[in-house]
This record gives structure tokens, sequence and C-alpha cells, in this order.
């Protein structure tokens, strides 16, 4: 939804926006195309490894770091930046880490249980998977992953441990569904779960979030674009509440989503909702 960012953002000479989710820096090279200064954040380091490479040639209107969006506040006061006019945060997954076994995001390929965005942390899909109580997992499965099933599966996964690898773990949970067509496959929610569990996403989000609305200057535009119930609730909720408090104006009634024409081109922006929300000028 590169356009409706822009139409949002109004990227210009002399403004500087914030790219709280940068990864390989497509949005953020559109924001640079059009001549604004760019801080872009992002948790993953190989991530920011492609995006410093393909942003390269904006020089010094570009400064990438290493970072969770949570502490965006913190992070922009550590490079001497009060205010921003725009502030972007675009949580869907890449297909540079989806596509990677390695990361172990992805059932659909076989890989170790990791599905940190920072591999530097301590927790892990697997510490998740094998040593945490039946409880504990039903409970993320169900307020996660929004997983009918959850109980059935945390019982199966505590029943099968050790758990080494996502295939595995995605055999398992599909046994735990009845038999027929299943309209997404068997394990999605079950992988959606474990990734926000492991990098504690909602939380991070709604810090982030507030984060933002406070270093926009006046006029100032923060852009969400989720991709499940879950963030988009909060997006939601997060935005009202500081509309009621005076904070924001909101841009988008209803949130945005991609014409046919950009999910026949990226079937993985389906499911993608952006809303926007202003700090009044004055």
């Amino acid at each position: 939804m590169v356009q409706e960012v822009l139409r949002f953002l109004d990227p210009r000479p002399g403004k500087l926006v914030v790219d709280a989710t940068v990864g390989t820096g497509g949005h953020a090279e559109a924001i640079l195309e059009r001549g604004a200064e760019l801080i872009g954040i992002d948790r993953d380091p190989l991530a920011l490894e492609v995006a410093r490479e393909r942003l390269s040639r904006f020089g010094d209107r570009c400064r990438l770091i290493q970072g969770n969006f949570r502490d965006l506040y913190e992070i922009l006061r550590n490079q001497g930046i009060e205010e921003a006019d725009g502030v972007l945060f675009d949580l869907g997954m890449s297909s540079f880490q989806l596509e990677d076994p390695k990361r172990g995001f992805s059932f659909l390929k076989e890989g170790p249980l990791d599905m940190r965005m920072d591999p530097s942390q301590d927790l892990t899909a697997y510490e998740i998977v094998n040593r945490w109580p039946e409880q504990d997992i039903a409970r993320i499965l169900r307020e996660h992953g929004e997983e009918r099933y959850a109980g059935r599966i945390a019982r199966a996964i505590v029943k099968s441990r050790p758990i080494e690898t996502t295939t595995q773990l995605a055999r398992i949970v599909a046994h735990c569904y009845p038999p027929g067509y299943h309209r997404i496959h068997p394990a999605t929610r079950t992988f959606q779960a474990l990734r926000i569990a492991v990098n504690d996403e909602l939380n991070a989000l709604r810090e982030g979030l507030l984060a933002a609305i406070k270093v926009l200057r006046p006029g100032g535009v923060v852009v969400a674009i989720s991709f499940h119930s879950l963030e988009d609730r909060i997006v939601k909720r997060t935005f009202r509440q500081r509309w009621i408090a005076g904070e924001v104006e909101i841009l988008t009634k209803k949130p945005l989503t991609p014409t046919a024409e950009e999910v026949e081109k990226n079937p993985r922006s389906r499911s993608a909702k952006l809303r926007a929300a202003r700090k009044p000028p004055f």
C-alpha cells in the first residue's frame, strides 16, 4: 500500500519520517525518493543489512538503526531528534524473513523453532514449545492466535516433546484438526501465536504507537498497516483513545484495504488494513 502511505505521510524535502519497521527498505525507498529525510528502525539486523545496501544511494538523508519500535522515543532522542513529521508502522512479515528456513517463521519449510525478530534475544519458539506448561501454551494460542483448538493443540504439543522443527510442529497441529477442507493451513494460527509471544509483538505495538504520537510535531501523521485482527484492534483502540484525549485526529474512519490489482500482484497483502491519525496542527 505504498501509494496510500505516501498520500498520508506526504514526504518531501524538509520533512523527517520515521519508518519504525524498515525491513528491507521498500516503503523507505519510496519515502526517500520524494526528498524527505528518514530514520529507519528494525529489530532484525539481517534485514537492516539489505536495507542499508538498497538505500545507500540516499546518503546521509537516511539513517538506519537496529532497535525495537517500542523504544522509538528513546531511539530518536539518542539521535538528537525531538520531533518527526511522520511515523510508519508496516507490521507484516517480510518475504525475506518467511523464506529463510533458518529463521523458523514458516511451517512450509523445515527449520529450527526460532521465530526471533532479533536473533540476540533469549526467548525462542523452541523454548515455548518444549518447556512452557501446557496451560500457558494454550493461553497464548487462544490470545495471540485466536485458535479454537488451543487446548487440544497444547496437549498434543506437550505429549509430543521434544519437538525440534517447524514441519514437525505443523504436522502435530494439523492432526488436532478434524479432517476436511480448511480455508487456511491448520498451523497458521499456532505459528502466528508463537511468533507474537516470542517477540512480545502486541505489547510492543501498544507502546510503539504511543511513542509515535508523542514524537509527532503538530500536523504530523502516524500510519499503521496491520495484517491480522489483533494488531488492527490495538491500532484502532489506541487511535480512538488518543482522539478522545484530544491528542490526534483520526484520518481513516474505516481502515483502507489493498486494491484488487495490488492483491493480485502481492497476495500477502490481501489482509492488510491501513489506519492513519494526525496530531492537530495547533
